[in-house]
């Protein structure tokens, strides 16, 4: 289970669903652009990987999303959050954040995501 905080912070023990997120615009901060790599294990990212600020996952950081769709590092993005990475193994689930309009299909996201998604069970939920 996630918890969306929304803007407000004095909220910070309230928890919600991940697949709250599905459909909705979500605003991320990427601090781990494409082309950079992991800080501890050393992988390579593949995509914009970053966390939707004011939230927070089960492992007590913010909850993480993959953004898709755009061939450069970026800082920050706005996107439409079209699916969740449920580890199974794991508690710290991920958000799937295209640009509007942005169809992707389950194969292509699992393609996407396989670099950090290798090293455990998941399934896509949408």
């Amino acid at each position: 289970m996630l918890e969306y905080l929304g803007n407000n912070l004095s909220n910070h023990n309230m928890r919600t669903e991940a697949k709250e997120f599905l459909g909705k615009e979500v605003e991320i901060i990427i601090d781990r652009p494409l082309g950079s790599t992991h800080p501890k294990h050393g992988f390579l990212y593949l995509v914009n990987y970053g966390y939707v600020p004011n939230t927070m996952a089960p492992d007590g950081e913010e909850i993480d999303a993959y953004f898709l769709g755009v061939d450069e590092p970026v800082k920050t993005a706005k996107g439409i959050c079209i699916a969740v990475i449920h580890r199974l193994n794991d508690d710290d689930d991920s958000l799937v954040v295209v640009p509007e309009g942005l169809e992707i299909k389950d194969e292509e996201i699992g393609r996407a995501v396989e670099f950090q998604e290798q090293f455990f069970k998941f399934k896509i939920i949408k």
